[in-house]
């Protein structure tokens, strides 16, 4: 378990292990997933989880918050949802005088950790609740704001192949995102252990490794690793070159792709770059872990154009061309 003393590399890579490993001990499999929203909290980030029914994402979202020791809310999105069942709303109650007064009622928002199960499901309306608060880490009710808790985060989970009655996020929320990551099928070996797992006698859950405190210093640490401005520039080039008409843009982007990365693409490569650093063992940012990122940071980013679409031509391929083709300068 955590204590108190001052981060160092050292310390933060054993918590940062010991995290993944209770993690690792309910969710089987699905290491990268781990991996990549554990980088993703430490640096402060949301993550969108997309997979078929089943895979365990909900289970992985609750066993970061267990591990974590964190406030953990699940909302559940339907159509009806509204965005005062997210963020609260103000009452109308006596008071010991006789007289009456509103009182703010806050919603499940004000927790640390949110999963937003199936966030597709809700209107746009209602989807649109989370965007202040993703960004600003505040909730604006009636003319007065709101801070969230420290920390906070949104996990939101939705479901690639059921399109009926759901309402796709638009791209003002996609960017809210720091990580999309595809929750994948697990393997035959993978699926036959949590068969085994979920349907014995006794119910795994995740210990207790460190606090919220912890993983805000966590996150500030991570900010002091550096990036050489290569490396910075690198960042911006495989952005730029997601933009048909950016810089260095190859022949797959300028052929398929409407629109590309917006500058938080860029940003989310450089914060992830510098926790998935120390959790390398390295105190500086490489190149090799801005390419191993750009999947998760850009995917979600990336509009394709009619041409893109009808050729089945997937956001991952247009990231493996730039990763490929643009050079470190």
């Amino acid at each position: 378990m955590a204590d108190a003393s001052p981060i160092t590399p050292e310390k933060f890579t054993e918590v940062a292990q010991q995290i993944e490993k209770q993690v690792s001990s309910v969710i089987i499999g699905q290491q990268d997933i781990i991996r990549h929203t554990l980088i993703a909290i430490i640096a402060g980030g949301h993550v969108l989880l997309e997979g078929v029914p089943g895979l365990g994402k909900t289970s992985l979202v609750r066993a970061f918050a267990d591990t974590l020791s964190l406030r953990f809310v699940r909302i559940q999105f339907t159509p009806d949802l509204m965005p005062a069942d997210i963020v609260g709303t103000d009452i109308l109650e006596d008071q010991e005088t006789g007289k009456r007064a509103f009182r703010f009622q806050p919603g499940p928002i004000f927790a640390n950790l949110i999963l937003a199960d199936e966030i597709n499901r809700a209107t746009p309306k209602t989807q649109s609740a989370l965007l202040e608060a993703m960004q600003e880490r505040t909730v604006s009710v009636l003319g007065r704001t709101y801070a969230t808790s420290k920390p906070f985060f949104v996990l939101a989970t939705q479901n690639p192949i059921e399109m009926e009655g759901t309402y796709p996020l638009p791209e003002a929320q996609l960017d809210r995102f720091m990580f999309k990551l595809n929750v994948s099928f697990p393997k035959l070996d993978e699926l036959t252990a949590i068969v085994e797992q979920t349907t014995g006698e006794k119910s795994t859950r995740a210990t207790k490794v460190t606090d919220g405190n912890t993983l805000i210093a966590m996150g500030q640490f991570a900010r002091q690793v550096p990036a050489a401005s290569h490396v910075t520039r690198y960042a911006a080039a495989l952005v730029s070159a997601t933009h048909p008409d950016g810089e260095g843009a190859t022949h797959v982007v300028k052929k398929y792709v409407r629109y590309g990365a917006s500058p938080r693409g860029a940003q989310a490569l450089l914060l992830g770059g510098r926790v998935l650093a120390l959790l390398n063992g390295r105190f500086n940012v490489a190149i090799e872990d801005l390419k191993a990122l750009a999947p998760a940071a850009l995917r979600h980013r990336i509009l394709l154009n009619f041409e893109g679409q009808a050729e089945g031509i997937n956001p991952d391929d247009v990231i493996a061309d730039v990763t490929a083709k643009v050079k470190a300068s």
